[in-house]
């Protein structure tokens, strides 16, 4: 498997996942502005949405969607628990949060990208954005990750995205539990081995 990916982009979540699962895959790098691969192959071709993440499976066909591609790489290593056995009201929790992830925090953040966007229209994001925030302190207050004791696929697309708050100056410290949470995730070495891959950060000497 190939996976498309942006440094610290929502593609990071899979590739956190799939360095959890202990799947063989390969990263070729996105030029996003240029819509090109690193290997000088048109990203349009592979995937006409022209963002990342994407994922070339073996059979030559492209997964999109970083929801649907987390889950596909925790059921293809169903040993892992990285996602409850389909038909569960576990699975069913899971799907709740990737949706509360992937509406109110991934697309909160579409705003804070553009250069164009006005500011009250920055700030009223950011302030929608600390009310997400509220909620997440209080529910990971309750147990280490999302739906319990366990590091799921939920966890490695909520850290991703909670994790552009650095890139926009916003002060998580008022929410403990969710900066906890974070330095909780960061510190896992599938975590840490795949912000060293996109060079993000510094690998260790």
């Amino acid at each position: 498997m190939k996976l498309y990916y942006y440094p610290g982009a929502c593609s990071l979540a899979p590739h956190i996942v799939a360095r959890e699962a202990g799947v063989a895959f390969t990263l070729e790098k996105v030029d996003l502005a240029n819509r090109t691969t690193e290997t000088g192959a048109s990203f349009t071709a592979i995937n006409p949405k022209g963002y990342v993440p994407a994922l070339g499976l073996q059979d030559g066909s492209v997964l999109t969607e970083a929801s649907a591609i987390v889950q596909y790489l925790a059921d293809s290593q169903p040993g892992t628990d990285l996602a409850p056995a389909h038909g569960t009201i576990e699975r069913y929790r899971l799907l709740e949060w990737l949706g509360f992830i992937s509406t109110e925090i991934h697309k909160g953040f579409g705003p804070l990208w553009n250069p164009a966007t006005p500011d009250a229209v920055k700030a009223a994001a950011k302030e929608r954005l600390a009310s997400r925030f509220a909620y997440l302190d209080e529910k990971l207050g309750q147990h280490p990750f999302l739906t319990g004791s366990k590091f799921t696929v939920a966890d490695a697309y909520l850290f991703t995205v909670v994790n552009w708050t650095n890139f926009h100056g916003i002060d998580i410290s008022s929410f403990p539990n969710l900066q906890a949470f974070q330095a909780r995730v960061a510190s896992r070495p599938s975590v840490q081995q795949a912000l060293e891959a996109e060079g993000l950060v510094k690998k260790a000497a």
